[in-house]
C-alpha cells in the first residue's frame, strides 16, 4: 500500500510540473548545412554571388540567419567580388555587418590578391600574360579610386617587385614619369608593366593615359628599361596599350 501511495504522489507530481522540450532549432541552421553541402558536393559555380557571401559570413555571424545581409551586399556593391572589394568606410554603413564580418570580407580579398600575384611571381611574367591580368584585376578592377601599379621585372621577366606608386581620386592620378624610371634603376629592373584602374568601369585609355606612357617610355628606353605594357582595368574589362597597338 505505501508503494502504491508514493507512485500515487510522484505521478501527481509530475503532472504538476511544466513539461520540458528541447529548444527549436533555428531554421538558419538547416540552411546553413544544406548550402555547405551543396557548395563542397559542386563546388562554386553551383552557388549564386550572396549565397557565397552567406558562405563566408556563417564564421562571423554564428547566431543569425545572413541570408539578408548577404542579399543586401549583393543589392548594395552589385557582385560578389564588389563586395569584398568596397572600402571599409562604406562597408561600416550596412546595417548588421560588425567588425568580425568586415573582417571576414576583407580577409577573403587579401587571399584572393594573394593567389592570383603568386601565379605571376612562379614563372616569367610574359608567358603568363593571363594570370597577370587576373591579378590586376583582383588587385584593382573595383577600387573606388584610382591606384597606379607597377610591376618590376628582371631580365628573365621575373617579377621582383610589385608596387602601388599612387592613389588618385576617382578619375585622376599623378604620375611622375622620372620617378617611375628612378624607382626601376633602384631595383635594378629591366623591364616594367604598368598598371591602373578606372573606377567608372570603362578601361578605354584616355588622352593623358597615352601621353603619359609615351613619356615613361622616351625616359626609360635610353637607360635600358623595357616598357612591357601598360593595362587598363576597370569593372567592364580591360585594355592592353600593346594589344590596341598603343606601344
Amino acid at each position: 500500500m505505501r508503494s502504491s501511495a508514493f507512485a500515487e504522489q510522484t505521478q501527481l507530481l509530475v503532472d504538476a510540473c511544466p513539461s520540458r522540450t528541447p529548444a527549436a532549432v533555428p531554421h538558419y541552421r538547416g540552411h546553413r548545412e544544406r548550402l555547405r553541402a551543396r557548395f563542397l558536393k559542386a563546388g562554386a559555380d553551383a552557388v549564386a554571388d550572396y549565397e557565397l557571401l552567406e558562405l563566408v559570413l556563417f564564421g562571423a555571424i554564428p547566431q543569425r540567419d545572413v541570408k539578408p545581409l548577404a542579399k543586401e551586399l549583393i543589392a548594395t556593391f552589385g557582385s560578389f567580388a564588389e563586395a569584398i572589394s568596397a572600402p571599409v568606410e562604406r562597408l561600416e554603413k550596412i546595417g548588421g555587418l560588425g567588425p568580425a564580418a568586415i573582417t571576414q570580407l576583407k580577409a577573403v580579398q587579401a587571399a584572393a590578391t594573394r593567389l592570383t600575384r603568386g601565379e605571376i611571381r612562379r614563372r616569367p611574367v610574359l608567358s603568363s600574360w593571363s594570370a597577370v591580368l587576373d591579378y590586376c584585376r583582383t588587385s584593382m578592377a573595383f577600387a573606388e579610386k584610382e591606384l597606379f601599379r607597377i610591376l618590376f621585372l628582371d631580365k628573365r621577366n621575373q617579377m621582383i617587385a610589385d608596387e602601388v606608386q599612387q592613389t588618385g581620386t576617382v578619375d585622376h592620378t599623378p604620375i611622375y614619369p622620372r620617378e617611375v624610371v628612378k624607382r626601376a634603376l633602384e631595383l635594378s629592373a629591366t623591364a616594367i608593366i604598368l598598371v591602373h584602374n578606372h573606377p567608372s568601369g570603362d578601361p578605354t585609355p584616355s588622352r593623358a593615359d597615352i601621353q603619359m606612357t609615351q613619356a615613361i617610355i622616351e625616359i626609360a628606353k635610353p637607360l635600358g628599361i623595357a616598357v612591357h605594357d601598360h593595362i587598363i582595368v576597370g569593372k567592364d574589362g580591360h585594355a592592353s596599350f600593346r594589344g590596341l597597338k598603343l606601344i
